[in-house]
Protein backbone atom coordinates (compact mmCIF):
# COMPACT_ATOMS: atom_id res chain seq x y z
CA UNK A 1 0.00 0.00 0.00
CA UNK A 2 1.46 3.10 -1.07
CA UNK A 3 1.35 6.19 1.29
CA UNK A 4 -1.47 8.11 -0.25
CA UNK A 5 -3.03 5.43 0.03
CA UNK A 6 -2.62 4.74 3.92
CA UNK A 7 -3.09 8.37 4.48
CA UNK A 8 -6.52 8.53 2.55
CA UNK A 9 -7.22 5.42 4.96
CA UNK A 10 -6.41 7.26 7.77
CA UNK A 11 -8.54 10.33 7.05
CA UNK A 12 -11.50 7.79 7.06
CA UNK A 13 -10.39 6.63 10.50
CA UNK A 14 -9.33 9.73 12.20
CA UNK A 15 -13.10 10.69 13.31
CA UNK A 16 -12.99 7.35 14.88
CA UNK A 17 -10.02 8.10 17.17
CA UNK A 18 -11.15 11.35 17.41
CA UNK A 19 -14.46 10.18 19.16
CA UNK A 20 -12.41 7.49 21.32
CA UNK A 21 -13.23 8.25 25.57
CA UNK A 22 -10.13 9.03 27.08
CA UNK A 23 -9.70 5.75 29.29
CA UNK A 24 -9.16 4.36 25.85
CA UNK A 25 -6.40 6.68 24.90
CA UNK A 26 -5.38 6.46 28.41
CA UNK A 27 -5.24 2.38 28.33
CA UNK A 28 -3.37 2.88 25.01
CA UNK A 29 -0.76 4.77 26.48
CA UNK A 30 0.31 2.81 29.46
CA UNK A 31 0.42 -0.34 27.16
CA UNK A 32 2.56 1.69 25.04
CA UNK A 33 4.90 2.22 27.99
CA UNK A 34 4.80 -1.51 29.64
CA UNK A 35 5.51 -2.61 26.18
CA UNK A 36 8.50 -0.44 25.95
CA UNK A 37 10.06 -1.49 29.13
CA UNK A 38 9.23 -4.96 28.25
CA UNK A 39 11.15 -4.92 25.11
CA UNK A 40 14.24 -2.65 26.24
CA UNK A 41 16.85 -5.26 25.05
CA UNK A 42 15.40 -5.61 21.54
CA UNK A 43 15.46 -1.90 20.94
CA UNK A 44 18.68 -0.94 22.74
CA UNK A 45 20.28 -3.72 20.03
CA UNK A 46 18.53 -2.39 17.09
CA UNK A 47 20.05 1.37 18.52
CA UNK A 48 23.55 0.18 18.72
CA UNK A 49 23.43 -1.77 15.06
CA UNK A 50 22.37 2.20 13.58
CA UNK A 51 25.18 3.92 15.74
CA UNK A 52 27.66 1.13 14.73
CA UNK A 53 26.21 2.01 11.27
CA UNK A 54 26.75 5.93 11.29
CA UNK A 55 30.43 5.50 12.88
CA UNK A 56 30.90 3.50 10.17
CA UNK A 57 29.73 6.16 7.44
CA UNK A 58 31.44 9.21 9.44
CA UNK A 59 28.56 10.89 11.00
CA UNK A 60 29.58 13.85 13.27
CA UNK A 61 29.35 12.90 16.99
CA UNK A 62 26.54 14.99 17.76
CA UNK A 63 24.22 13.00 15.01
CA UNK A 64 25.58 9.99 16.78
CA UNK A 65 24.31 11.52 20.20
CA UNK A 66 21.15 12.54 18.75
CA UNK A 67 20.18 8.95 17.42
CA UNK A 68 21.59 7.08 20.59
CA UNK A 69 18.51 5.60 22.22
CA UNK A 70 19.87 4.09 25.74
CA UNK A 71 18.72 3.39 29.12
CA UNK A 72 18.20 7.31 30.39
CA UNK A 73 16.61 8.13 26.91
CA UNK A 74 14.20 5.03 27.53
CA UNK A 75 13.54 6.37 30.60
CA UNK A 76 12.99 9.94 30.00
CA UNK A 77 10.42 8.78 27.01
CA UNK A 78 8.66 6.65 29.57
CA UNK A 79 8.60 9.79 32.10
CA UNK A 80 6.72 11.55 28.94
CA UNK A 81 4.16 9.09 28.65
CA UNK A 82 2.96 8.75 32.61
CA UNK A 83 3.08 12.68 32.40
CA UNK A 84 1.20 12.64 29.36
CA UNK A 85 -1.80 10.30 31.29
CA UNK A 86 -2.20 12.63 34.17
CA UNK A 87 -3.32 15.31 31.96
CA UNK A 88 -6.54 16.02 31.38
CA UNK A 89 -8.13 15.04 28.08
CA UNK A 90 -7.66 18.18 25.53
CA UNK A 91 -10.32 17.32 23.70
CA UNK A 92 -14.28 17.89 24.10
CA UNK A 93 -13.58 20.74 26.55
CA UNK A 94 -15.65 23.91 25.90
CA UNK A 95 -14.54 26.79 24.99
CA UNK A 96 -17.25 28.95 24.51
CA UNK A 97 -21.19 28.85 25.45
CA UNK A 98 -23.53 31.51 24.00
CA UNK A 99 -27.10 31.83 23.70
CA UNK A 100 -27.93 33.66 20.37
CA UNK A 101 -31.75 33.33 20.90
CA UNK A 102 -34.08 31.62 22.75
CA UNK A 103 -33.22 27.57 22.03
CA UNK A 104 -30.24 28.38 19.64
CA UNK A 105 -27.34 28.06 21.39
CA UNK A 106 -23.45 27.78 20.15
CA UNK A 107 -20.61 25.82 21.53
CA UNK A 108 -17.10 26.16 20.70
CA UNK A 109 -15.55 22.39 21.71
CA UNK A 110 -11.95 21.41 21.34
CA UNK A 111 -11.33 18.63 18.70
CA UNK A 112 -8.35 16.85 17.45
CA UNK A 113 -6.60 18.05 14.10
CA UNK A 114 -7.01 15.25 12.51
CA UNK A 115 -4.51 13.26 10.39
CA UNK A 116 -0.90 14.67 10.79
CA UNK A 117 2.34 14.02 9.31
CA UNK A 118 5.62 13.86 11.32
CA UNK A 119 8.76 14.13 9.04
CA UNK A 120 11.69 13.67 11.38
CA UNK A 121 15.60 13.01 11.32
CA UNK A 122 17.60 11.21 13.73
CA UNK A 123 15.56 11.04 16.51
CA UNK A 124 14.70 7.65 17.92
CA UNK A 125 13.05 9.18 21.15
CA UNK A 126 11.22 11.65 19.02
CA UNK A 127 8.86 8.88 17.77
CA UNK A 128 7.85 7.87 20.94
CA UNK A 129 6.86 11.36 21.90
CA UNK A 130 4.97 12.13 18.85
CA UNK A 131 3.32 8.74 18.74
CA UNK A 132 1.99 9.19 22.46
CA UNK A 133 0.96 13.21 22.13
CA UNK A 134 -0.94 12.07 19.03
CA UNK A 135 -2.73 9.33 20.81
CA UNK A 136 -3.53 11.68 23.72
CA UNK A 137 -5.06 14.25 21.67
CA UNK A 138 -7.24 11.82 19.19
CA UNK A 139 -4.88 12.44 16.13
CA UNK A 140 -3.88 9.94 13.53
CA UNK A 141 -0.09 10.14 12.81
CA UNK A 142 1.65 8.91 9.61
CA UNK A 143 5.74 8.92 10.87
CA UNK A 144 8.22 9.51 8.33
CA UNK A 145 11.86 8.73 10.35
CA UNK A 146 15.31 9.28 9.68
CA UNK A 147 17.17 6.60 7.89
CA UNK A 148 20.25 7.03 10.28
CA UNK A 149 18.04 5.09 12.84
CA UNK A 150 15.92 2.37 10.73
CA UNK A 151 16.20 -0.46 12.64
CA UNK A 152 15.54 1.49 16.10
CA UNK A 153 12.70 3.46 14.94
CA UNK A 154 11.12 0.06 13.56
CA UNK A 155 10.95 -2.04 16.50
CA UNK A 156 10.17 1.31 18.09
CA UNK A 157 6.69 1.94 15.84
CA UNK A 158 6.09 -1.94 15.76
CA UNK A 159 5.81 -1.97 19.32
CA UNK A 160 3.65 0.98 19.95
CA UNK A 161 1.57 -0.29 17.14
CA UNK A 162 0.89 -3.37 18.53
CA UNK A 163 -0.01 -1.68 21.94
CA UNK A 164 -2.24 1.10 20.45
CA UNK A 165 -4.19 -1.95 18.04
CA UNK A 166 -4.37 -4.13 21.80
CA UNK A 167 -6.01 -1.19 23.58
CA UNK A 168 -8.65 -1.40 21.12
CA UNK A 169 -8.18 2.07 19.09
CA UNK A 170 -8.72 1.91 15.47
CA UNK A 171 -6.32 -0.23 13.45
CA UNK A 172 -4.51 2.16 10.96
CA UNK A 173 -4.31 5.08 13.17
CA UNK A 174 -0.67 5.22 13.39
CA UNK A 175 1.76 4.88 10.21
CA UNK A 176 5.41 4.37 9.75
CA UNK A 177 6.96 5.38 6.22
CA UNK A 178 10.73 4.32 6.05
CA UNK A 179 11.52 4.79 2.54
CA UNK A 180 13.33 8.01 1.99
CA UNK A 181 11.27 8.22 -1.09
CA UNK A 182 7.78 8.72 0.63
CA UNK A 183 8.95 11.99 1.76
CA UNK A 184 7.92 13.59 -1.80
CA UNK A 185 4.57 11.41 -1.52
CA UNK A 186 3.43 12.34 1.81
CA UNK A 187 3.98 16.41 0.74
CA UNK A 188 1.74 15.20 -2.10
CA UNK A 189 -1.10 13.92 0.40
CA UNK A 190 -3.37 17.62 0.83
CA UNK A 191 -6.50 16.04 0.69
CA UNK A 192 -5.92 13.65 3.54
CA UNK A 193 -3.46 14.91 5.30
CA UNK A 194 -3.92 17.94 7.72
CA UNK A 195 -0.83 19.20 9.04
CA UNK A 196 2.31 18.50 8.54
CA UNK A 197 4.97 19.03 11.77
CA UNK A 198 8.90 18.80 10.31
CA UNK A 199 11.63 18.04 12.73
CA UNK A 200 15.40 18.22 11.91
CA UNK A 201 17.95 20.51 10.09
CA UNK A 202 17.49 24.31 8.74
CA UNK A 203 17.57 22.62 5.00
CA UNK A 204 15.43 20.25 5.71
CA UNK A 205 12.36 21.83 6.90
CA UNK A 206 12.40 24.26 4.19
CA UNK A 207 12.62 21.80 1.68
CA UNK A 208 9.26 20.67 3.81
CA UNK A 209 7.85 24.16 3.53
CA UNK A 210 8.54 24.53 0.08
CA UNK A 211 7.40 21.64 -1.55
CA UNK A 212 4.10 21.07 -0.19
CA UNK A 213 0.65 22.63 -0.05
CA UNK A 214 -0.73 20.84 3.54
CA UNK A 215 -0.08 23.38 6.28
CA UNK A 216 3.59 23.18 7.64
CA UNK A 217 3.93 23.70 11.41
CA UNK A 218 7.55 24.06 13.10
CA UNK A 219 10.55 25.89 12.43
CA UNK A 220 13.56 25.82 10.50
CA UNK A 221 16.48 26.67 12.80
CA UNK A 222 17.40 27.55 16.62
CA UNK A 223 19.57 30.43 16.51
CA UNK A 224 19.00 31.07 20.16
CA UNK A 225 20.66 34.18 21.76
CA UNK A 226 21.69 34.86 25.24
CA UNK A 227 22.15 38.73 26.29
CA UNK A 228 24.66 39.49 29.50
CA UNK A 229 23.64 43.25 30.45
CA UNK A 230 25.78 45.79 32.67
CA UNK A 231 22.91 44.55 35.30
CA UNK A 232 23.90 40.91 35.11
CA UNK A 233 25.22 38.53 37.74
CA UNK A 234 28.05 37.48 36.19
CA UNK A 235 28.71 34.59 38.24
CA UNK A 236 24.80 33.46 37.45
CA UNK A 237 25.49 34.49 33.56
CA UNK A 238 28.17 32.16 33.50
CA UNK A 239 26.46 28.70 34.67
CA UNK A 240 23.17 29.84 32.72
CA UNK A 241 25.80 30.22 29.18
CA UNK A 242 27.83 26.68 30.40
CA UNK A 243 24.54 24.73 30.36
CA UNK A 244 22.81 26.44 27.57
CA UNK A 245 25.55 25.25 24.95
CA UNK A 246 26.89 22.02 26.86
CA UNK A 247 24.12 20.26 28.31
CA UNK A 248 22.62 18.56 25.04
CA UNK A 249 24.80 20.59 22.45
CA UNK A 250 23.23 19.00 19.60
CA UNK A 251 19.35 21.05 19.95
CA UNK A 252 17.43 23.45 18.76
CA UNK A 253 17.01 25.28 22.20
CA UNK A 254 20.75 25.61 22.83
CA UNK A 255 22.17 28.93 22.96
CA UNK A 256 24.61 29.84 20.01
CA UNK A 257 25.30 33.41 20.48
CA UNK A 258 25.94 34.86 23.40
CA UNK A 259 25.74 39.54 23.14
CA UNK A 260 27.63 41.24 25.88
CA UNK A 261 26.88 44.85 27.22
CA UNK A 262 30.57 46.75 25.89
CA UNK A 263 30.07 48.11 29.36
CA UNK A 264 30.87 44.95 31.12
CA UNK A 265 33.22 43.25 28.37
CA UNK A 266 36.70 44.09 29.51
CA UNK A 267 35.67 42.07 33.05
CA UNK A 268 33.31 39.47 31.32
CA UNK A 269 34.96 38.18 28.84
CA UNK A 270 37.69 36.82 30.74
CA UNK A 271 35.47 34.82 32.86
CA UNK A 272 33.63 33.12 29.87
CA UNK A 273 36.85 32.58 28.18
CA UNK A 274 37.67 30.35 30.74
CA UNK A 275 34.34 28.89 31.25
CA UNK A 276 33.73 27.61 27.64
CA UNK A 277 37.24 26.79 27.36
CA UNK A 278 37.01 24.15 30.45
CA UNK A 279 34.04 22.69 28.62
CA UNK A 280 35.85 22.70 25.69
CA UNK A 281 33.46 25.26 23.66
CA UNK A 282 35.01 27.34 20.95
CA UNK A 283 34.62 31.17 21.05
CA UNK A 284 34.26 32.26 17.66
CA UNK A 285 34.16 36.23 18.03
CA UNK A 286 31.98 38.80 15.68
CA UNK A 287 31.64 36.00 13.07
CA UNK A 288 30.44 37.67 10.05
CA UNK A 289 27.12 35.11 9.84
CA UNK A 290 25.38 36.54 12.70
CA UNK A 291 22.55 33.54 11.84
CA UNK A 292 24.91 30.69 12.76
CA UNK A 293 23.64 26.87 14.27
CA UNK A 294 26.16 25.20 15.33
CA UNK A 295 25.02 22.23 17.41
CA UNK A 296 28.70 22.07 18.18
CA UNK A 297 31.12 23.15 20.38
CA UNK A 298 30.93 26.20 18.80
CA UNK A 299 29.89 29.61 20.18
CA UNK A 300 29.22 33.33 18.59
CA UNK A 301 30.03 36.44 20.72
CA UNK A 302 29.29 39.39 19.72
CA UNK A 303 29.59 43.09 22.18
CA UNK A 304 26.58 45.39 21.76
CA UNK A 305 26.46 49.08 22.77
CA UNK A 306 22.71 48.53 25.53
CA UNK A 307 19.66 46.44 25.38
CA UNK A 308 18.38 48.47 22.57
CA UNK A 309 21.25 47.10 20.21
CA UNK A 310 20.82 43.70 21.46
CA UNK A 311 17.20 43.79 21.10
CA UNK A 312 17.33 44.86 17.69
CA UNK A 313 20.48 42.08 16.83
CA UNK A 314 18.21 39.09 18.05
CA UNK A 315 15.49 40.31 15.79
CA UNK A 316 17.37 40.51 13.23
CA UNK A 317 19.52 37.77 13.25
CA UNK A 318 17.74 35.41 15.75
CA UNK A 319 15.48 32.23 14.90
CA UNK A 320 12.30 33.92 17.25
CA UNK A 321 13.12 30.33 19.08
CA UNK A 322 14.43 31.04 22.57
CA UNK A 323 15.97 33.93 24.20
CA UNK A 324 17.10 34.99 27.24
CA UNK A 325 18.53 37.80 29.15
CA UNK A 326 20.79 37.73 32.21
CA UNK A 327 19.86 40.77 34.22
CA UNK A 328 19.02 41.88 37.84
CA UNK A 329 17.26 44.86 36.84
CA UNK A 330 13.38 44.39 36.56
CA UNK A 331 12.46 47.02 33.98
CA UNK A 332 15.28 46.12 31.62
CA UNK A 333 13.60 42.61 32.08
CA UNK A 334 10.39 43.74 30.90
CA UNK A 335 11.20 45.93 27.71
CA UNK A 336 13.56 42.52 26.81
CA UNK A 337 9.99 40.17 27.39
CA UNK A 338 7.99 42.90 25.29
CA UNK A 339 10.10 43.30 22.35
CA UNK A 340 11.82 40.35 21.75
CA UNK A 341 9.97 38.57 18.73
CA UNK A 342 10.38 35.01 19.94
CA UNK A 343 8.35 32.38 21.15
CA UNK A 344 10.04 31.75 24.43
CA UNK A 345 11.90 34.36 26.24
CA UNK A 346 13.51 34.09 29.14
CA UNK A 347 15.53 36.30 32.04
CA UNK A 348 18.55 34.31 34.24
CA UNK A 349 17.89 30.45 33.15
CA UNK A 350 19.16 28.43 29.98
CA UNK A 351 17.72 28.37 26.96
CA UNK A 352 17.14 24.53 27.17
CA UNK A 353 13.96 24.91 29.42
CA UNK A 354 12.31 25.21 25.89
CA UNK A 355 10.48 21.86 25.74
CA UNK A 356 7.65 20.37 26.33
CA UNK A 357 8.21 17.63 28.86
CA UNK A 358 9.93 20.83 30.91
CA UNK A 359 7.21 23.20 30.45
CA UNK A 360 4.55 20.61 32.04
CA UNK A 361 2.82 19.12 28.82
CA UNK A 362 4.32 16.27 28.75
CA UNK A 363 6.18 16.06 25.42
CA UNK A 364 6.14 17.92 22.65
CA UNK A 365 6.01 17.21 18.86
CA UNK A 366 8.11 19.64 18.10
CA UNK A 367 8.57 23.68 19.12
CA UNK A 368 6.91 26.42 16.71
CA UNK A 369 8.31 29.58 15.61
CA UNK A 370 5.23 30.70 13.97
CA UNK A 371 2.42 32.92 15.27
CA UNK A 372 -0.55 30.93 14.12
CA UNK A 373 -2.20 28.25 15.95
CA UNK A 374 0.57 27.28 18.39
CA UNK A 375 3.57 28.66 19.45
CA UNK A 376 6.76 26.94 21.61
CA UNK A 377 6.88 24.02 22.66
CA UNK A 378 3.65 22.11 20.81
CA UNK A 379 2.19 19.28 23.22
CA UNK A 380 -1.54 18.60 23.83
CA UNK A 381 -3.08 22.02 23.26
CA UNK A 382 -1.21 22.65 20.30
CA UNK A 383 -2.52 19.19 18.29
CA UNK A 384 -6.11 20.25 18.95
CA UNK A 385 -8.02 22.41 17.19
CA UNK A 386 -12.20 23.11 18.06
CA UNK A 387 -15.61 23.41 15.61
CA UNK A 388 -18.76 25.26 16.34
CA UNK A 389 -22.01 23.10 17.53
CA UNK A 390 -25.30 25.01 17.04
CA UNK A 391 -28.28 24.00 18.73
CA UNK A 392 -31.63 25.18 17.43
CA UNK A 393 -35.62 24.00 17.50
CA UNK A 394 -36.57 24.76 14.12
CA UNK A 395 -34.53 28.53 13.72
CA UNK A 396 -34.35 29.97 10.08
CA UNK A 397 -32.53 32.99 8.60
CA UNK A 398 -35.11 34.36 6.97
CA UNK A 399 -36.67 34.96 10.34
CA UNK A 400 -34.28 37.49 11.10
CA UNK A 401 -33.23 38.79 8.25
CA UNK A 402 -37.01 39.92 7.43
CA UNK A 403 -36.88 41.06 11.12
CA UNK A 404 -39.50 38.61 12.33
CA UNK A 405 -36.79 37.37 15.71
CA UNK A 406 -34.13 39.62 16.81
CA UNK A 407 -30.34 37.95 18.05
CA UNK A 408 -30.65 37.69 22.02
CA UNK A 409 -26.57 37.80 22.36
CA UNK A 410 -25.87 36.15 25.63
CA UNK A 411 -22.97 34.66 26.92
CA UNK A 412 -23.55 31.60 29.53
Amino acid sequence: MTVKEKAKKMKQVSPLLAASPIRERNYALSLIAESLRNHAGEIFAANKADIRAAQNLGLAEPVIKRMTFNESKLNSALDGIFGLIELPDPVGRQLLHRQLDSDLELYRITCPIGVIGVIFEARPDALVQISSLCIKSGNCALLKSGHETVETNRILFNIINTAVIKSGLPEGCLVHAEERSEISELLECDESVDLIIPRGSNSFVRYIMDNTRIPVMGHSDGVCHIYVSRNANTEKAIKIITDAKTQYVAVCNAVESVLIDESIKDSFMPQLEKAMADAHVELIKEPADPHTEYLDYKLSVYTVKDLDAAIGHINLYGSHHTDCIITEDDEETEKFMQLVDSANVYRNCSTRFADGFRYGFGAEVGISTGKLHARGPVGLEGLVTYKYRLYGNGHIVADYAEGRRMFDFKDM
